[in-house]
Parts: C-alpha cells; structure tokens; sequence
C-alpha cells in the first residue's frame, strides 16, 4: 500500500524535528569562500545560516578574503608572492590587508543584521610571525599562537556570531595575515566543534572532477558522500598530481587543500567536517536537517557504532525496514514479532538515530540465519552492510555455529561477493523451512565457518 502525501510530508516534519533536536546548541564553524561572498547565491547561503542559528544551533563564520586581499594591493602596486600556499609580503602591505580582512567580515555581517541576527567581529586571535623557514622570509605572514576562547564563549552563549578575519595580533598589537582556511580548521580543533563547514564553489567531489578509488561508495549521482580517514588517504594519494593550469584545476587544488585540513581537524577532535558545493542554494540546511545530505562529510573509523538492540527501538527499526518491505526485499514484520526477537537484533547507531540493523536467529545450534539486513539509504555507500554481516558471522563464530545462511529473492549478488554460496532449501533446518514459502522464491545462500 502506497503511503499517502500526508504521511509522507509528516514523516519528512519529523526527520526535520528530530535533527534540530539533535543538534541543538551544536557549535558549527563555517568558512566561506570569498568566491561565494561575491556570487549570487551569497544572499540565500546568508537566509540558510540565519535557519541553522535560529534552530538553536552556535554558528561561528570565518570569511575568506584573498580576492580582496589581492584587489587591494593590486590597486596599491604592491607585489606578493606564495611560499607553499602562504602570501609573502613587505610591511607595507598590512594595513592594506587588514582593511580588506575586515571588509569581507563586515559584509558577512551586514548581510547577517538584514536577517535580524547579530554578529560581532572580534580581534580574538592572538598570533605570532611565521619568521624565516627554510631560508624564506615569510614577513608579514603570521601563525595563530592562542584563541580567546572564553571571550568567544561569551559572544556565542550571548546569542550572538562571532566573525573571525583572518588577521592576528601579537601580545604588543602587531597585526599578522592568517590564513581563513587554517583559522577556520583551528577555531574548530580549539573548541572542539561538532561540525566545520567549508563552503566552496563547484566543489563536487565525483567521479566527473577526481580520480575515486575503487573500493570507494560512491552516490547514485557519483559523488562521494562520506569518507573516514583510511579512505580520505587514499582520495587524496590517488589525486595527488593536480594540475594549475585552469580554473578547474585551481578549484580541485582548493578543495584537496580543505581535505587536508579536514583530515588534522578530525584527527584533532572535530566530530565531522563537511565539504560543501557553495555554488548549490540550499546546500547548508540541507547538509545539517537531511538524512541525505548534499557534500562530503569527513569523519573518523568510529564514527557510528555496532549495539543490540534495544526494545525501544523497535518503532524505529521497523521504520528503517519499511521501504525494503514495500520493494519485496524483506518480509514484514510486526511489532509484536519483533517484540518476541528483537534480542537478535542488533543496529548501527549514528547520530543518535538508527541507521541499521540486521538478525542473528540461532537454529539447533548448528545453523544461524542471517536475516532483516537493512541499511539506510544515507549510510548506504559507506560499508556498513557488509559490516554488519561480518559483525554477526563473528558472533555465530564464538558459539560455534557451523554455518550461516540467508534466505533472499533480489541481494543474491550482494551476497555472494560477501562469500555466500548457493545451497539447496532442503538443507535448511526443520523449523525454518516450513516458513520458506515457495511462491515467494527466496533463494538459500550459505556460508560455512568451520571447515
């Protein structure tokens, strides 16, 4: 039976409730691009932050602004060069560069107080000169020494949003160019932020822009929606030659300089960092309120975790199974069966939600049926299936079960890649096989444990 518009439209109300709970008083660092300050979408992208705020989430910004940076020396002639990725400049330069620093800011913020917000921009970051490094005189160029975190704290539990420009100052008030990027990675790692946002244009990591490894889940649309750490490694060995030649080019060097820097943000304790397409209106909420998300999340091993279910969450799992169900991939189930067996349950937990689950059901000891695999579209291209699996075969193998097997009418495939072979209904255990009903045709697939 087809789920009426209503129930639809109440189901996507309460996905929505639910992320807002759940991320109530998060603290979310966001770094703009300044291609997407000067882009039209800039205005939407500003309305989108305003939702997440208004949400209840503490939402910190940290514009980008080299384009202004370079505008104002150009128009200065002032000469600057880069030194792995730094600006190098003379003394000159840095008044120039602090009022372009907190020009981009005060545009981030206006565009904030036309959404009724209030945002502050602060002189919170006390820096240090970068010096002389491998014989090169980096000037004016600083690095960030100490964050005035209670400061920022005040700012954030006041209501209002802290604007970072990327100038710091030393303890006798000598100002230091920092880089945006950077300063948005360490303003996260310092308050250890649940999430860091970078919003940069085009930046669709898919098989059209990069080179994916293959073991790598990719979207039905081709994009790479998660990474943990292991697989980032392996993105960025395999994109490691980019190329400047052209815009294009320019753009993927940026985003594969984001993911290493969402990489150290992780490994220093931020939860996730996300690589958002800033040239896609919408991207932001949908990221933070959508089970599906829009970019590419960056996250450790354990992010999520493998539990026994619990009787609680019986609403929620035969929610997960629901449309498996309706595709005839899996039998329905009753709350009261499932009342009766949830104790062979077990289900991956992420973000406070259930987002797995699959079955244990043990027969005369010898054979144990693997059964009620469901996964979440949204975890579905980040191997947690196959986990799943190989979590409950080690289970059947610590109590000595001879062999598991799977009863299905359209994962055969799926199946056997994870080393299932096929074998005959008549081998099924007693109980089990008068329940097999031969007009729904499932196929046997077995693995054996012990040789």
């Amino acid at each position: 039976m087809q789920e009426s518009p209503i129930l639809q439209k109440a189901e996507r109300i309460r996905d929505v409730i639910r992320y807002i709970k759940r991320f109530k008083n998060a603290t979310v660092v966001i770094y703009i691009d300044d291609d997407i300050i000067d882009s039209p979408l800039f205005v939407s992208h500003i309305r989108d932050i305003a939702l997440i705020h208004q949400a209840g989430l503490r939402v910190i910004i940290v514009p980008g602004a080299r384009k202004k940076i370079d505008e104002v020396l150009s128009q200065n002639k002032i000469s600057w060069t880069y030194q792995n990725g730094i600006r190098v400049t003379s003394n000159e330069a840095m008044p120039l560069i602090k009022n372009a620093a907190f020009d981009a800011a005060n545009v981030v913020m206006t565009s904030l107080a036309g959404e009724n917000l209030t945002a502050v921009i602060g002189n919170w970051v006390r820096a240090r000169g970068k010096g002389v490094l491998s014989g090169v005189d980096y000037g004016t160029a600083g690095e960030i020494d100490k964050l005035d975190d209670e400061t920022i704290k005040t700012v954030l539990n006041s209501g209002f949003i802290p604007i970072f420009p990327c100038i710091g100052w030393s303890l006798n008030g000598k100002p230091y160019n920092i880089s945006s990027a950077q300063l948005s990675s360490q303003i996260a790692t310092h308050l250890q932020a649940d999430k860091l946002f970078f919003l940069l244009p085009n930046a669709e990591l898919s098989e059209k822009t990069f080179t994916i490894p293959k073991d790598l889940g990719l979207s039905p649309e081709g994009c790479v929606p998660a990474m943990n750490i292991e697989e980032l490694d392996e993105f960025l060995k395999a994109n490691k030659k980019l190329t400047s030649g052209s815009n294009k080019d320019s753009e993927k060097a940026k985003i594969t300089s984001m993911l290493n820097l969402a990489k150290k943000s992780v490994e220093s304790g931020v939860t996730r960092v996300h690589i958002l397409n800033g040239s896609i209106e919408g991207t932001l909420p949908c990221e933070i309120f959508s089970d599906l998300g829009s970019g590419t999340m960056i996250y450790k091993s354990n992010y999520g975790k493998f539990r026994a279910m619990r009787r609680e969450d019986i609403s929620a799992v035969l929610s997960l199974m629901r449309p498996f169900v309706k595709k005839e991939i899996l039998l329905p189930r009753s709350e009261s069966q499932m009342e009766a067996e949830y104790n062979d349950f077990i289900v991956y937990e992420l973000d406070g939600a259930v987002r797995a689950c699959a079955a244990l059901h043990i027969y005369d000891r010898t054979q144990a049926e693997i059964a009620a695999l469901a996964v979440d579209e949204t975890c579905a291209h980040i191997g947690i299936g196959p986990k799943m699996i190989e979590y409950l075969i080690e289970k059947a193998k610590t109590i000595s079960i001879d062999s598991v097997f799977i009863l299905t009418t359209q994962t055969a495939d799926w199946f056997e890649k994870q080393g299932f072979v096929s074998d005959e209904i008549e081998s099924l255990p007693e109980k089990r096989r008068k329940l097999w009903n031969p007009q729904r045709g499932s196929k046997l697939f077995r693995l054996k444990l012990h040789l």
